[in-house]
């Protein structure tokens, strides 16, 4: 089971990061940008890089039972 969780995580992830490398116009990035610009101003591409990074990282710890769900 830890595979299925850890694998959705990773895509989560990888969403997240292909988005902010290609500064997607896809709707739900658009929104999550435009929710987090307030804070963030130009840097907003760069922290979900970082953030999908580091949601790639979780779902592989989940995914190898280092960190457990339940």
């Amino acid at each position: 089971m830890n595979y299925v969780w850890g694998s959705l995580i990773i895509v989560i992830g990888l969403f997240f990061a292909i988005c902010a490398f290609m500064k997607s116009d896809f709707i739900v990035y658009k929104i999550l940008t435009a929710r987090s610009r307030r804070l963030w101003k130009d840097n907003v591409h760069n922290i979900y890089k970082v953030i999908g990074g580091i949601i790639i990282i979780v779902g592989f710890l989940v995914m190898f039972s280092i960190i457990k769900t339940n």
